[in-house]
């Protein structure tokens, strides 16, 4: 029987980065959802289509192709038969893809997607809906946030190592705009699942954070 774990939260609260972690110690697929909307907002953008344009999104994810496999417990994304890893973590693209994420079509078309591979595989999922609605009967749910300081900082550094050139206004303007964006939207927002575990990584570290979950599922004895 395989098991389901959701972690939800903000930009820079440290979801991806925990669900890594836990899905190598619980041997379980760390699928990356939010990888997923960056791939269709990066498609968006190179078919010139505005990325509020809910008609031109219909269309553009009927037929979308977005595939995804895993090397050496690494998650690839390919975006119409090309590796995109390395062109969706700009700004520019987080934006657009909490743009194209507010779609319902573009929703439908990735959940679909994440539920089917969540079927046949032990996941660690994170994303901003997942407890509340990709997943509503996952295992454990954990629901993590930062202040938005401690965020932009963490994601400043997390682009500064990748060799970009951030700067820390923008990078705070582009997460507020997500979390108003992403919290506001008529079809699956993010908020918190009444049955998910609340975690401030404000001032945790990895090992802290990581520390605090495992005595969560441990706990639950569901895993």
């Amino acid at each position: 029987m395989t098991f389901q774990i959701a972690i939800d939260g903000p930009a820079g609260a440290g979801k991806s980065t925990m669900a890594k972690i836990l899905s190598k110690k619980l041997k379980a697929i760390y699928l990356d959802t939010g990888a997923m909307y960056r791939a269709c907002g990066l498609k968006a953008i190179n078919s010139g289509i505005d990325s509020k344009d809910e008609k031109a999104l219909n269309k553009m994810v009927s037929d979308i192709n977005i595939t995804i496999s895993f090397e050496n417990d690494q998650q690839q994304i390919f975006l119409d038969g090309k590796n995109v890893n390395g062109l969706i973590r700009t700004p520019e693209i987080s934006v657009s893809a909490s743009d194209v994420s507010a779609n319902k079509a573009v929703r439908l078309k990735m959940v679909e997607m994440q539920r089917e591979i969540a079927k046949v595989n032990n996941v660690v999922m994170d994303g901003r809906d997942i407890g509340t609605y990709v997943l509503p009967d996952a295992n454990i749910k954990f629901f993590l946030v930062a202040d938005i300081n401690e965020r932009a900082k963490r994601r400043y550094h997390e682009m500064k190592e990748k060799n970009m050139n951030p700067d820390m206004e923008s990078i705070i303007k582009d997460m507020n705009y997500r979390d108003t964006n992403d919290s506001s939207r008529d079809f699956a927002p993010l908020k918190q699942a009444k049955d998910a575990i609340l975690i401030d990584t404000t001032n945790l570290n990895i090992n802290q954070v990581i520390k605090v979950m495992l005595e969560y599922i441990n706990e639950t004895q569901t895993i």
